[in-house]
């Protein structure tokens, strides 16, 4: 059989790792974002983070709100660092996403941010729900005893 060629242009440019910590995900969705040149030059540099930024819904349209992406030190005209950036999906996703954020607790986490193989700039959301303090522990131990499992399988063997 033959091999898959690998993708050269996939790369994660930033990763919001304490998402899946601190929130339940319910469903994620790829979309588009509205970058300036000077910013694709910085992220192709890798200088960026979603660490601390969220999306949401205003008058129909879908935003991320304090991303941080660096300035590019060459630009002619550089750019705001953590400006609200405008996310591109269809009408009918930010009909159901603007529904999910109107139940009880839940937000639009951005989970990462990467080129796709076609070398554009996406970022993946979830709908998330946050999780309480003893969720979080009971979510530590599942996992802890998940590893210990895989451990007792591989000594057994």
């Amino acid at each position: 059989m033959a091999k898959k060629p690998e993708n050269k242009n996939y790369k994660v440019l930033a990763e919001n790792r304490r998402a899946r910590y601190d929130y339940a995900i319910e469903e994620d969705l790829e979309v588009g974002i509205v970058l300036y040149g000077s910013e694709v030059k910085s992220l192709r540099l890798g200088q960026s983070n979603i660490a601390d930024s969220y999306a949401s819904v205003d008058d129909g349209e879908l935003w991320l709100t304090n991303a941080y992406i660096a300035p590019y030190d060459r630009a002619m005209f550089s750019h705001e660092e953590r400006r609200k950036r405008k996310l591109l999906c269809s009408k009918r996703e930010v009909a159901k996403l603007w529904n999910a954020t109107k139940r009880e607790g839940m937000t639009l986490v951005p989970l990462v941010m990467y080129f796709n193989d076609r070398g554009l700039v996406k970022l993946k959301i979830a709908t998330a729900k946050g999780k309480k303090n003893h969720d979080k522990r009971a979510s530590d131990a599942k996992r802890d005893w998940n590893r210990q499992k895989q451990r007792l399988l591989r000594h057994d063997s």
